[in-house]
């Protein structure tokens, strides 16, 4: 009995969710995309329609995939809501870290200068940033900030 291509994406996406945390609007796009994936290839398998074939896999080559996706991705809609994509290698993720930033043989800085970031700019998604922002603020920090200021402008005059 051959399986629907709802449960093989289903199949898929649950591997996905063992390997890395996802949110339940990432499961359900990644649900979407590999359905929609799979049905491309079943009709390009049954009206034999020919796709960007790699001779090692058989499937459409992973790297030209990313390449299309990073030519579309623009460093400004590269942080979002929920996510940051990695302009170098597509990888979607919270915060861009150090330790990834150093896979690709550059720092914060040079990844900042390369696609044209601030410097001020957290390479972080936009919900994490707030939330931080909203941590600090309810400890006091922009009080205590002026306070220090003010003590440090005192102490130098």
């Amino acid at each position: 009995m051959s399986k629907k291509l709802i449960e093989i994406a289903s199949e898929i996406v649950q591997s996905q969710v063992s390997l890395s945390p996802m949110s339940a609007g990432e499961i359900a796009s990644s649900l979407r995309q590999v359905f929609s994936t799979l049905q491309d290839l079943q009709k390009s398998e049954v009206g034999g329609v020919d796709l960007e074939i790699s001779q090692s896999t058989g499937l459409e080559s992973q790297a030209t995939a990313e390449e299309k996706a990073s030519r579309q991705l623009t460093p400004k809609n590269s942080i979002q809501e929920n996510k940051v994509i990695c302009l170098e290698c597509g990888a979607e993720m919270k915060q861009l870290t150090q330790k990834h930033l150093v896979s690709h043989g550059m720092n914060q800085k040079e990844y900042k200068r390369k696609y044209g970031f601030s410097m001020r700019t957290p390479l972080a998604a936009k919900s994490l940033t707030k939330a931080r922002s909203k941590a600090a603020k309810k400890r006091g920090l922009p009080e205590n900030l002026k306070k220090f200021q003010e003590e440090r402008k005192r102490r130098k005059a």
